[in-house]
């Protein structure tokens, strides 16, 4: 994460939503085999455990039963342009946020896995726009077994937050003005957004 204190946010529950809502992140842990990612969707408990699973074949699956994992969610990210200063002479730079859950991982029994990827798919589906929600339910029970056969359900047990929210909060409230809007021209609407109500 950055160095500079100024880019924390010990708001916990803000912190908690962003995991909540984006949902989608990596996992790193150290192997025998060296390190290793898996890119994952997270369920996000509300009482301090992240969960997740993994394909039986993934490099990290037989090693993280009772590891410590670091699990990393990204949140909107942006360009800065040095040209959108009143002062020329600034560097560009990079605004962006993005929240580390570092804890001891343990691997969930079948009914474990069931509830999370239940919860997961409901959690998401209810989020679709159009027509009725997918269940889980839909699936023959046959090929629910061979599914779940082949994925390991984990949970994270979060003993550690690290955050980085990198707004401009360097700057004054002209300058990020000046930064958000030229973030917004350029497609990046979400980070603009978030340096206009979240920086100080």
């Amino acid at each position: 994460m950055h160095p500079s204190p100024i880019y924390r946010h010990q708001d916990r529950a803000l912190l908690e939503m962003l995991v909540d809502e984006v949902g989608f992140g990596m996992l790193f842990a150290q192997t025998p085999d060296g390190p290793r990612v898996a890119h994952v969707p997270f369920l996000w408990t509300g009482d301090g455990a992240l969960q997740f699973h993994l394909a039986r074949g993934n490099a990290l699956t037989k090693h993280l039963d009772g590891a410590t994992a670091l699990a990393v969610i990204n949140g909107p990210d942006g360009y800065i342009s040095p040209r959108w200063y009143a002062d020329q002479t600034q560097v560009p730079t990079w605004n962006y946020v993005a929240v580390e859950l570092e804890g001891r991982v343990r691997r969930m029994d079948s009914d474990g896995l069931l509830g999370q990827i239940t919860a997961l798919s409901d959690k998401h589906e209810a989020q679709v726009s159009e027509g009725k929600p997918w269940t889980m339910d839909k699936l023959p029970e046959e090929k629910l077994r061979a599914m779940l056969s082949a994925i390991v359900g984990f949970e994270l047990e979060v003993q550690g937050w690290r955050e980085t929210i990198k707004l401009s909060q360097n700057k004054s409230l002209d300058e990020r003005e000046r930064l958000a809007a030229g973030l917004e021209a350029e497609g990046s609407p979400a980070i603009a957004q978030l340096m206009r109500t979240l920086a100080p």
